[in-house]
Formats: C-alpha cells, sequence, structure tokens
C-alpha cells in the first residue's frame, strides 16, 4: 500500500535524538530515500524541500502516517535551514476532539510545499474561542482558523425521547450561534475562517421509526446547513466547506468507537479528506493556484490514436468509452469557462488535430476552447516549456494530464514545477484523476476570470504582430498602450485580493491580501489601494495591477506593486510608477520608501525601482529597500497613453 511506517513508541521521540535525550549520528540517506528514511537518519528537517515529491501517489493511509511523522518537526528547524518555505498558521477549533486532524493536515500543507504551526484548542472551545477577542486563537494570528462542526453540536443536546421537531429547535440555535461567532470573527480578524455542514448519520435517522418523521428530520436538517452555507455570502472572509460530497464519494461520518470513547465524532476517513480541502485554500492562499490546463490528446481527450486510427476511428461520444471521454471534455470546457487557460500538447501532425477539433461532431471541446493547441513530434517537456513563455507563465501555473505513463514521468523528471495528472487507459476515471486535487481551486469568480481565456488568445496576437516588426520602440508605438489608474472601489475588491494571491513573477514583495484585509487598508486614511487597468488596439485588458502604498508623513511608501504577467514589458509599470511618484510630490511628500522582498519567482522584477530612479537604502537578504527623493521623477513612456485619477485631481498624459 505504502512505504510510510507508522512511528512506534520506541521509535526516535523527536527528528534528530535518541530515546535518551542525547544526538543521533546524521546518517545521509540513499537518493532514493523515502519520508521513513529521512526521519530514521534524523533528516526531515534538513531535506523538507524534497518533503513534497516523497509524497506524491501517497494514499490516504500513507498520507497519514507520513503526516505524523512530519508533524514531530519543530517548524522553527525547518524555517531556520530553509527560511523561504512557506508557513501557514492554522487555528483548530470545534465541538469534538480535533488532535486527530492535525497529521492529515501537516501532509497535505506538506504535499504543496507548505509547512503548518497548528494551534489546537481544548475540547469543545469554540463558542469561547470566537466570541472572546483576547482568546488564544486571536492572540495566535492565525492565517486560518478551522471551526470543526460535527452532527453532535446538535445531537448532543437532544432530549429522549425527541422528534424532528426538537432538533429543528436545537439546530436553529447552533446554527445562529456560529452565524453571531462568524459576524464577530469575520468583524474582528483578517484570517479566513473555515466552517462546514453538518453531516447526518443514519444512525439518526433509524430512530425515528416513521419515514415522515424521517423526511422531517432530512428537511430541517438540509435547512441548518443551507444557513450554513449561505454565511460565506454574507462574510467574504468565511469559507463553508460542503461534506455531503465527500460523503457522497463512500466516507463514513464517524467511527462509533472514536465517538463514544474519545469524542471524536468524524472518522479518521472524513477528517483525511477535509484536511485536503484545507489543503487547497491553503495553498490558494499562498499563491499557488494553477492557472493552465494543459492536456494530451490520445487516449486522455478522445479514445484512441489519431494517427492510426483516423479521424472516424477515434472515440469522443457514442459508444462506452466515448461517452467517458465526452464527460470528460465537458468537465474541462467547465473549467474553462471560469478562467482556466486550456492547451493541448500532443504527439500528432498538426492539421489532423485541427481538422478534429474544428469538424468532427462528437467533439464537446473545439478549438476556439484553447489558447493554444501544439501538435508536433517534438518532447513535450520543450512544448510546455515554450508554452509557458508564450504566456508569460511560470511552469508552476500548469497542470499536465497525459495518459502515458512515460510522457508524465518524463515531464515530473524534466519540469517538476508542473502538476502531473496521470490517467489510466479507462476514461471513466479521468474525471475523478483531474479534480480530485483542486489544482484551481479560488475563493472567488471575479468577472476577470470569466474573459481570461479570451484575453490571453488576444496576447498570442499580439506577440504575433511583435514578431512583424523590427524594433520593439516601433511595435509600442503602433500597439496603442492605454493605462488607466484609479483608487479601488468596493468592486474592485475580489480582483484585488486575487491578483495579490495569484501574481508571482511582477510582485514586488508577494503579500497575500484576502477580501477582508483589502477593504481593511481602503478604509485606512494612510494607505492607498490603486488598481491597474490597460487596453491597447486589440482590445481591454482589464484590470491587470495593483499597487499599494502607505502614507506617513512626509514619506510615501510603496508597500507593493504588482502587474499581471500578460502586459509586461509596455512601459505600464513606468506609466504607473511615475504617476504615483507625481501624486506624493505634488501632495507635499519629500521621499519616497519601496520594498523589494525577493523570491524564487520575482527576480526579473528586483531592479525596477533602481531603474526608475530609487537609490538602495538597505538589504538584510530578506528584504531590500530603496529610495527616491521625488526631485527627478521617472516620466510616463512617450508610447503610453496614461489617464490616472488618484483622489487628488486627475493626471492624464
Amino acid at each position: 500500500m505504502t512505504d510510510i511506517e507508522t512511528p512506534t513508541s520506541n521509535q526516535t521521540p523527536t527528528d534528530n535524538q535518541t530515546s535518551t535525550g542525547t544526538q543521533a549520528p546524521t546518517v545521509t540517506p540513499p537518493c532514493g530515500a523515502t519520508l521513513l528514511d529521512l526521519h530514521r537518519a534524523g533528516r526531515l528537517a534538513h531535506d523538507y524541500p524534497r518533503v513534497p515529491a516523497l509524497l506524491t501517489g501517497l494514499d490516504d493511509a500513507g498520507l497519514v502516517h507520513a503526516g505524523r511523522l512530519l508533524a514531530r518537526l519543530d517548524a522553527d528547524d525547518v524555517l531556520a535551514l530553509h527560511p523561504a518555505t512557506p508557513t501557514v498558521r492554522v487555528a483548530v477549533t470545534g465541538h469534538g476532539t480535533l488532535t486527530p486532524l492535525i497529521a492529515p493536515l501537516t501532509a497535505e500543507l506538506a504535499r504543496h510545499g507548505l509547512l503548518l504551526r497548528p494551534q489546537v484548542s481544548d475540547f469543545d472551545a469554540y463558542v469561547f474561542d470566537l466570541a472572546d477577542l483576547d482568546s488564544e486563537l486571536y492572540r495566535g494570528a492565525p492565517d486560518l482558523v478551522l471551526c470543526v462542526l460535527d452532527p453532535m453540536v446538535v445531537f448532543g443536546d437532544v432530549p429522549v425521547p425527541w422528534t424532528a421537531d426538537d432538533v429543528e429547535r436545537l439546530a436553529r440555535e447552533k446554527t445562529e450561534t456560529v452565524a453571531g461567532l462568524a459576524a464577530r470573527f469575520a468583524a474582528a480578524s483578517k484570517a479566513t475562517l473555515v466552517l462546514n455542514t453538518l453531516p447526518l448519520p443514519r444512525q439518526f435517522t433509524t430512530q425515528l421509526i416513521d419515514h415522515r418523521s424521517r423526511a422531517r428530520l432530512g428537511a430541517v436538517w438540509r435547512e441548518a446547513n443551507t444557513r450554513l452555507l449561505g454565511l460565506a455570502e454574507t462574510h467574504p472572509n468565511v469559507v463553508v466547506l460542503d461534506l455531503d460530497p465527500l460523503i457522497g464519494e463512500g466516507c463514513p461520518v464517524s467511527e462509533p468507537r472514536l465517538s463514544l470513547y474519545t469524542k471524536t465524532h468524524l472518522s479518521p476517513a472524513l477528517l483525511a479528506r477535509y484536511a485536503r480541502e484545507v489543503g487547497h485554500l491553503a495553498r490558494h492562499r499562498a499563491g499557488q493556484t494553477k492557472k493552465a490546463l494543459a492536456l494530451d490528446l490520445d487516449g486522455t481527450v478522445w479514445g484512441g490514436i489519431l494517427g492510426e486510427d483516423g479521424s472516424a476511428g477515434i472515440e469522443a461520444a457514442g459508444s462506452y468509452r466515448g461517452e467517458a471521454h465526452r464527460a470528460f471534455q465537458r468537465v474541462v470546457k467547465q473549467l474553462g469557462a471560469q478562467g482556466i487557460l486550456l492547451a493541448a500538447v500532443s504527439k500528432n501532425d498538426p492539421e489532423p488535430v485541427r481538422e478534429v477539433l474544428r469538424d468532427h461532431p462528437d467533439m464537446t471541446l473545439r478549438e476556439d476552447d484553447f489558447v493554444r493547441v501544439i501538435a508536433n513530434w517534438r518532447p513535450k517537456h520543450d512544448n510546455l516549456t515554450e508554452l509557458a513563455d508564450s504566456l508569460n507563465l511560470g511552469l508552476d501555473s500548469f497542470v499536465f494530464v497525459d495518459d502515458s505513463p512515460y510522457e508524465c514521468g518524463l515531464v515530473e523528471h524534466e519540469l517538476p514545477a508542473v502538476a502531473v495528472v496521470p490517467v489510466s487507459d479507462e476514461p471513466a476515471l479521468h474525471v475523478e484523476a483531474l479534480l480530485r486535487d483542486g489544482w484551481f481551486d479560488a475563493l472567488e469568480l471575479t468577472r476577470e476570470d470569466v474573459t481570461r481565456v479570451a484575453k490571453y488568445r488576444d496576447e498570442l496576437v499580439r506577440k504575433d504582430f511583435l514578431d512583424s516588426f523590427d524594433s520593439l520602440d516601433e511595435y509600442l508605438r503602433q500597439l496603442q498602450v492605454q493605462v488607466r489608474l484609479a483608487e479601488a472601489a468596493e468592486a474592485d475588491v475580489a480582483r484585488v485580493s486575487q491578483i495579490t494571491l495569484r501574481t508571482n513573477q511582477f510582485n514586488q514583495t508577494t503579500r497575500r491580501l484576502q477580501p477582508a484585509e483589502v477593504r481593511a487598508l481602503m478604509a485606512d486614511p494612510a494607505a492607498q489601494v490603486l488598481v491597474i487597468g490597460s487596453a491597447d488596439r486589440f482590445g481591454d485588458n482589464g484590470t491587470v495591477g495593483v499597487v499599494l502604498t502607505h502614507r506617513d508623513g512626509p514619506t510615501l511608501r510603496i508597500e507593493n506593486f504588482l502587474l499581471s504577467c500578460r502586459v509586461f514589458s509596455r512601459g505600464i509599470e513606468q506609466a504607473v510608477l511615475a504617476a504615483v511618484l507625481r501624486q506624493a510630490q505634488e501632495s507635499g511628500a519629500t521621499q519616497a520608501l519601496a520594498a523589494y522582498r525577493p523570491t524564487p519567482k520575482n527576480a526579473r522584477t528586483k531592479d525596477f525601482y533602481p531603474r526608475n530612479g530609487f537609490a538602495p537604502v538597505s538589504d538584510d537578504g530578506t528584504t531590500a529597500t530603496f529610495r527616491h527623493d521625488l526631485t527627478d521623477l521617472p516620466v510616463t513612456p512617450s508610447h503610453v497613453r496614461l489617464a490616472a485619477s488618484l483622489g487628488d485631481g486627475d493626471n492624464n498624459s
């Protein structure tokens, strides 16, 4: 099943100490070491960057065992060796015993290269934790707060005998309490509160012997869950995980012995699946949501091999396997409609592929659904690399799906940043394989998402337009770049948050903001949240960037500057910076300070401030600070038309 073993009581009590407390000798494990090998050698902290690869392919039980090993690590030890490791502070509270959640949660975050700092509350402490703003939960300044609810929140208080009316009364009281706690949390914290729906175990429905009462119980229970789900619409920093889909896949709600003897009212299997959903949420908060889906065609999108079977011989609907491929195509098209960039990467001749996508009567996916169709006989990892370059995306933005173990293994080896989803020769399982890891999960869909595919397709047209010019300057003059710079409004909040969460390359400090944090900055009279929009001769790009500033007396602090990779190198960033500095000068500021925090993904923008007249002030290895004296301001590039509305009058150039 897995090569992860459950540690026993006589195994090493910490990552690098023996049972007597003395330092264990360091042993270098072989290259093919498992997680257990690293643990035994005392090298888990040292080799933490290898952990995501070691967890790949483990089943649920294996991940739980791995989580038990990883949970024994001291986060400070890992950060001392790997200070760039993204860390997520998670407070866990709720109704029942929740310590069994920590192992799967640790593993799920580690799968995505994240390091968990957990804070687990006492049994049934969620009301106190969320109501008291001075509680340890709030003092811990978590990024995520998990308030785990279980059926005993209600059934623990029902009288005996009880009726569906008793459950309705108690369920309403409990959900009203949770709603009040959520409102208090939303007003007091910038973190994300994660609630969940209440599963209804059969052991309670069958205590009512008549079917009419059972139906009534089901109705009042679903009404309670509807109220819980509605909290996500009321409060932007509240997420409600619906447990019904997880239970529908076969997860038992509870394990009777654990529920009765230890008050662990949700089963280990359900807690493990819950942890996976939280892992997806944490990955999104860390800015690691995927943006593009690259698909093999033969055996993946359709059945058969186009080069051998011909257009008439492939299966895309009609037959048993064809209907499975059709179901997969429908899911892919659904993802594309929500802003996920679709690309085809196939070892085929290009014209037959395009003929199928254009004309085959059974195809659900069409050529216009893809931002790029690549059909040739080159290695797929080379095609993916060029695709990423053409879209101006990092390879870590891609998910690659293929039915060939060879192709999957080669891409994994050559492009470890790409998330590889292998599918089998059973097409009925393709959908589950694609969706299982929630690669594209986001907090909210914005208006920019639904037009993203068209915008990226326009970007490829721009690149073709560029290739027709002998010089970049002439290209930029003919592109007719227009830039809009304005203070953010309420309608911009979701998009501003999304840009901070998804932008990695032109992101000067990689500070991630949830919607509540954006609103807090907008309400701060000393702060300014500026949104950048752009357009050109090929169309409107929408909102493409954000500038966050803070006024401190005569000093303007540029706390972050972000720009979508779609619009790099067109003079937009210089035009915006010039406008921001001009406004600072005209409002009486005498200097501007700006910060750059290096990451593996934003190195290409490290000289942005020095190139625009800023002088270095300090660099502690983590953050570099630059200063502009506001005397010799940068100018708006001549090919850019800027319209700026920054609160102190309009600037147009």
